[in-house]
């Protein structure tokens, strides 16, 4: 993902969730402890959130549905900002599709589900019952979702994790951090004396030959959203993540991949899914928000809103 020469900075990368997690440090020798403190915040957020995963929290929250359930530190940090970008888009970002996913065959892990090579027969599209019936009391920690509800928290989990990974090592470490968790990128430190480099793209795990746009930023985030890359054939063509909370269905955006840059990584993630599902709408929203963005239509045509900058400029923050 950072574009530096490898001498000047450390960089590590592993495979998770389907995709690739990625820490740069601005002291080479600070990687080794970076990588483990990427390590330990992706594994608890993945036993805390993963929807695959029988043992994990959120899989103990929805098995109980119907009944108030005590949730951990973790758990429930995440819910919070679950329900903080549901509010902020009015429902776009809705953490009640789990069984929406479920319906139209993303019921395990991604590479699990390209490697069955399963063609999807959707037998119906669930409509997302809305994060407002979900009872949530952080200063208990207890949340109750109605029955047949099913939480899935699989994009603010990941971005949450990059922000609170690259906070965590830079801390920890005393320099600059880079974390990209399937191309959601949070910084925290200080930065390069060039800002750090990096290139936004459809698919993060094509690297530097991926077709895209580089950039530069000093700090804050960039996520992206796309509908490219985690799909899956189903019996009328191909389905893809990104639903519509309202219908269900695989949002028909108009755009293919958005890019937003924020101050936080969950902010930005919610800003570029929100932006898939608004469609043409979006343009609008993210300029009223001041969120710059950068927006892919289906032929490759390109569209920046709120200063993002035009290919080959130098930079956007």
């Amino acid at each position: 993902m950072n574009r530096a020469r490898p001498e000047e900075f450390g960089r590590s990368t592993f495979a998770l969730w389907g995709g690739q997690a990625v820490v740069v440090t601005t002291e080479p020798a600070a990687i080794v402890e970076a990588r483990k403190l990427l390590f330990a915040e992706t594994a608890a957020m993945d036993e805390a959130c993963s929807r695959f995963r029988p043992d994990s929290e959120l899989a103990r929250v929805n098995a109980a549905a119907g009944s108030a359930v005590e949730v951990g530190a973790l758990f429930g940090e995440v819910v919070s900002a679950a329900l903080r970008a549901a509010a902020a888009t009015r429902g776009d970002v809705d953490p009640t599709c789990g069984a929406g996913l479920e319906a139209i065959g993303y019921d395990r892990d991604i590479e699990l589900l390209h490697e069955d090579g399963v063609r999807v027969v959707v037998h119906e599209y669930l409509p997302a019952p809305g994060w407002q019936c979900m009872a949530w009391n952080p200063s208990t920690r207890t949340l109750r979702i109605p029955p047949g509800c099913v939480l899935d928290f699989g994009a603010v989990a990941k971005a949450l994790a990059a922000d609170r990974a690259a906070a965590a090592a830079a801390e920890a470490l005393g320099c600059g951090v880079l974390v990209s968790l399937g191309g959601d990128i949070a910084t925290s430190g200080p930065c390069p004396a060039a800002g750090w480099r990096v290139k936004v793209a459809d698919d993060h795990r094509l690297g530097d030959q991926a077709p895209g746009q580089p950039i530069s930023m000093r700090d804050g985030a960039v996520a992206t959203s796309s509908t490219t890359v985690r799909r899956w054939l189903g019996q009328s063509g191909p389905l893809h993540h990104v639903l519509d909370p309202r219908t269900g269905r695989p949002t028909e955006s108009c755009w293919r991949t958005v890019s937003v840059a924020a101050a936080a990584c969950v902010d930005a993630n919610t800003a570029a899914t929100t932006a898939l599902v608004r469609g043409g709408l979006a343009l609008g929203w993210l300029a009223d928000q001041r969120l710059p963005a950068r927006l892919v239509g289906h032929d490759g045509t390109v569209t920046v809103v709120g200063g993002w900058p035009r290919e080959g400029a130098a930079g956007h923050r």
